[in-house]
């Protein structure tokens, strides 16, 4: 089947077998790598992107559901010109990261969670970033670059 979406702002147009998941279609055929692939359970939060404005588990979704959306990963965050997004920038400023494993669903759980409440409370986004699992960090850190990110984009 031929399944059409947007990836990273740019149409694409992915052919693959009815029960393809949307993370083995961006990481196999789009080769977005960026998601990860942590438990094949949607327990982990490391294959987080946004479609459509919203933070999905790209691991618990078939491709198919995802026709017709705007489908946003890690690579497609950063400037042109390679510049940093805010959000991921304040993961590298914070320490935020420690094998970076996580990171990239923690970022697209963040930056959901930015755009629903951005003034959102050291509690408020100990919550919402419930569903991401970090197995090296401390979460203050996390929490830490989650509120300096949600700042800078803000100003």
């Amino acid at each position: 089947m031929q399944v059409q979406l947007k990836v990273n702002g740019k149409a694409v147009t992915v052919e693959a077998a009815p029960h393809t998941l949307l993370v083995s279609a961006l990481r196999d055929q789009l080769k977005l790598t960026g998601t990860h692939v942590g438990c094949d359970t949607a327990q982990c939060g490391a294959c987080t992107v946004l479609m459509n404005g919203k933070a999905v588990k790209s691991c618990n979704m078939l491709l198919a559901q995802a026709a017709d959306t705007h489908i946003e990963t890690i690579e497609g965050l950063a400037a042109a010109d390679g510049t940093m997004h805010p959000m991921q920038a304040a993961f590298k400023e914070c320490h935020g990261l420690q094998c970076g494993f996580c990171t990239t669903g923690m970022v697209m759980s963040a930056l959901d969670l930015c755009t629903r409440q951005p003034n959102a409370n050291e509690t408020e986004v100990r919550e919402a970033l419930e569903g991401n699992l970090c197995r090296c960090t401390g979460y203050q850190n996390i929490v830490k670059a989650v509120l300096q990110g949600a700042a800078d984009m803000k100003a």
